[in-house]
């Protein structure tokens, strides 16, 4: 089986990661299923790096209906620590024009349909309860070098905010926008949760870029947002969500190399509530590499 430390997943418009080298494709059955793609693995800057479009080639998967669980356990079969998330947002802020970018560090879950959790998640499989912390749900660390990445490539780059996660595939109404906007958020999208959630349950670290394509339907001197819009600023943040990936690349490289560890290595460490005697041991078996190391 391919390895990698790093993985990135890539939003919309962004498909592919060019400069990569030696060049496996990985497209595993999970116990969730398929991931929305197959997984390419090559070298980049002398790393092996894991890349998944997430709404696969072709931008064939509604944002409600990928398949998260998937695609984070390919991850973790890969032994990514370090996972991207490349994301087209809409701001919500006069000063995060269209094609700024912005490393989010809190989110505020507006999602309806979508199953939050690797525990529990089906009544077929009976669960284990675990209660991670989520406080702070990205990697400081990995968001930090996210944002040096992002300058060192020449990108206007907002570091921190909150980014609003809501269900689609619709855009926001006028009233949902202005609403949104007077909670204090800065961008709103559709794809970091439950990604994020269950990157940390997997004990991940876990940053997102923000791409920024419009200025939602809020301001008044804008148009509503559009597809050729964001298609436009789409091709143009494409090219800046890369140039980061490569920059950032080799930076995480030498972090990885420390001792470092935090909540994001052990998430589980103290979240599994479950009497050990009790969990069936089929639901040991399909959370695998989730909680292998705690049984």
């Amino acid at each position: 089986m391919p390895e990698a430390r790093i993985g990135v997943i890539g939003g919309s418009g962004l498909y592919q990661i060019e400069g990569l080298s030696d060049i496996e494709e990985f497209y595993p059955d999970t116990p969730w299923g398929k991931p929305s793609d197959a997984l390419t693995i090559g070298t980049l800057e002398g790393q092996r790096v894991a890349f998944l479009p997430r709404h696969g080639r072709g931008h064939r998967i509604n944002p409600t209906d990928l398949p998260v669980h998937a695609n984070i356990y390919a991850m973790k079969m890969l032994g990514v620590r370090w996972l991207l998330s490349i994301s087209a947002v809409g701001s919500m802020r006069e000063e995060i024009p269209p094609l700024d970018l912005v490393v989010p560090d809190q989110i505020f879950d507006r999602t309806v349909y979508r199953s939050r959790s690797f525990f529990g998640i089906d009544a077929e499989t009976p669960g284990i309860v675990a209660h991670i912390t989520f406080a702070d749900p990205f990697s400081k660390p990995l968001r930090e070098m996210l944002y040096e990445a992002a300058q060192q490539s020449g990108a206007t780059v907002h570091n921190g905010g909150t980014y609003l996660c809501m269900e689609g595939p619709q855009f926001s109404t006028r009233a949902e926008s202005n609403i949104y906007r007077q909670w204090g958020v800065h961008i709103i999208g559709m794809t970091a949760l439950p990604e994020a959630r269950l990157a940390r349950e997997a004990e991940m670290h876990y940053a997102t870029l923000a791409c920024a394509t419009d200025y939602d339907c809020w301001h008044e001197a804008h148009e509503s947002v559009t597809i050729d819009m964001i298609v436009s600023n789409l091709n143009q943040n494409a090219a800046r969500a890369k140039a980061t990936v490569k920059t950032i690349v080799p930076l995480i490289a030498k972090f990885d190399q420390t001792d470092y560890q935090d909540e994001c290595d052990n998430a589980l460490a103290t979240a599994l509530l479950t009497d050990r005697s009790r969990i069936p041991a089929t639901t040991i078996e399909k959370l695998g590499l989730i909680v292998k190391r705690y049984f």
